[in-house]
C-alpha cells in the first residue's frame, strides 16, 4: 500500500492598475500583496474622491458610471495624487474592486477603462 501525498498549488491572480494620464505619462501600480478592498468599500472611496476631487460627470444625463468614476477621479487627481504612494494605492484597490476586475487599464487622453 502506498502513500500518496499532493501538493495543493495555489495560483495567485496577477492585479494590476495602470494610468495613462499623457502620450509619455504612464502610471503602473501592481497590487500584488495587496490588501484586497471589498466591491462596495472600493464604491465608496471612489465616491469620495469625486467629490473631494470637484469631478463632474462624463454623461449629460448626469448619470456616472463606475467606469466613468475611475476615469473622472484618475484625470482629476493628476500626476500629483498618481505619485502619492498611499493615494495612489487606494486609488488602484478602489478601481480593482469596484470594477471586480483584476486588470484595469486607464486611459485618460483616450477617455477609455479597459479590462
Amino acid at each position: 500500500m502506498g502513500l500518496w501525498i499532493s501538493e495543493e498549488r495555489q495560483t495567485t491572480m496577477h492585479s494590476e492598475v495602470s494610468v495613462k494620464l499623457t502620450g509619455n505619462q504612464e502610471f503602473r501600480f501592481d497590487l500584488a500583496g495587496a490588501e484586497p478592498m471589498g466591491h462596495e468599500a472600493g464604491r465608496r472611496w471612489l465616491d469620495e474622491q469625486f467629490i473631494s476631487l470637484d469631478c463632474e460627470p462624463l454623461r449629460a444625463s448626469g448619470k456616472v458610471l463606475l467606469a466613468d468614476k475611475v476615469l473622472t477621479v484618475a484625470r482629476a487627481a493628476g500626476a500629483p495624487l498618481m505619485q502619492d504612494p498611499d493615494w495612489s494605492r487606494n486609488f488602484a484597490r478602489a478601481a480593482s474592486a469596484a470594477l471586480a476586475r483584476p486588470i484595469v487599464r486607464v486611459d485618460v487622453p483616450g477617455m477609455a477603462v479597459t479590462f
